[in-house]
């Protein structure tokens, strides 16, 4: 869908009207964009996220059956898969754009999973009280503006016992250091790829990049916060969630993976094929494994990219 510089100037004054315009822009390209699939690689992902944060001795066998909620659900990644992991019997996605959640209720129904789909706003949740078993979320904490409201509505819809968890959230310090890699990448791929040599198989055209640039620069304004872990659970527990825990995860895993993203938008789209496709999933695994099983034991989890979060309703 075409983005006006009208809805351009509006969305940067408000994060809210920003995040429903470019997640509807964003809804038709995000999975390709950001390779989101919904085959084993991405089940696996999702998976290793929910037991990363959950471990499997407080999963109990009522998951599989379970009503889940994911809150802004973008095209449904992390729901739809973890419920082809055998999470969730019913799944619910809402977001605040509507052009995510037809794309999400789309790729769900593809895949044959009992989900529908609501536009709803994280801060003001259209549930009852105390009806839901699970309440999941990915990347979407760090989208909204008041995460007392939000956690006060979490603890609101879940029954007594009920859990949520979000995961891929960003670090304050996990940030600083993406960000950085992302521009020099950026800056550096940008100059290379139009000398004469290169140019006609890997420089995308000037208009191409200057879109990019636009979105880049409303990603700003959509990406709302970064954490520490501490600092996050400290919201959860004072809106009343108790078994409140946090953990981190990419940390070199990040500093290749983000890199990778940003030269990929930068180039031709068909100048890169699966070689590079399977050299990249390939690499950010084995970096991913590194960081998990052994930088995990011995750097603080404030310098990893993504902070998980879990607790529990009262």
């Amino acid at each position: 869908m075409a983005f006006t510089q009208v809805q351009f100037d509006l969305a940067k004054s408000d994060p809210k009207l920003a995040n429903i315009a470019y997640h509807d822009w964003e809804a038709e390209s995000y999975d390709e964009k950001w390779s989101i699939s919904y085959d084993q690689r991405c089940v696996d992902y999702a998976r290793n996220c929910f037991d990363h944060v959950v471990p499997s001795e407080l999963q109990g066998p009522e998951l599989a059956a379970a009503t889940v909620v994911e809150i802004g659900s973008g095209t449904g990644f992390f729901l739809l898969n973890l419920m082809q992991s055998g999470i969730g019997g019913t799944g619910i996605m809402t977001d605040l754009s509507s052009g995510m959640v037809s794309v999400a209720v789309r790729n769900g129904k593809g895949l044959g999973l009992n989900v529908t789909g609501l536009v709803a706003d994280a801060e003001r949740l259209p549930f009852v009280d105390s009806r839901l078993d699970l309440v999941v979320g990915h990347a979407v904490l760090h989208h909204v503006p008041d995460l007392d409201a939000l956690f006060s509505e979490v603890i609101r819809v879940l029954r007594p016992g009920g859990r949520f968890v979000f995961c891929g959230e960003p670090t304050q310090k996990g940030d600083v250091v993406a960000r950085a890699l992302s521009r020099l990448t950026w800056w550096t791929s940008t100059r290379v790829t139009k000398l004469p040599l290169l140019a006609e198989k890997w420089a995308r055209p000037q208009a191409e990049l200057s879109a990019s640039s636009r979105e880049a620069a409303l990603e700003s304004v959509v990406d709302i916060h970064t954490f520490d872990p501490d600092q996050l659970a400290r919201i959860a527990l004072r809106k009343g969630c108790v078994e409140v825990s946090t953990v981190t995860e990419e940390l070199t895993a990040s500093w290749f993976g983000w890199p990778v993203r940003t030269f990929e938008s930068s180039v031709k789209s068909d100048s890169l094929g699966l070689g590079w496709a399977n050299f990249a999933f390939g690499t950010w695994k084995k970096l991913e494994t590194l960081d998990r099983n052994i930088l995990s034991k011995v750097v603080p989890d404030k310098y990893f990219y993504n902070v998980c979060i879990t607790g529990v309703a009262p």
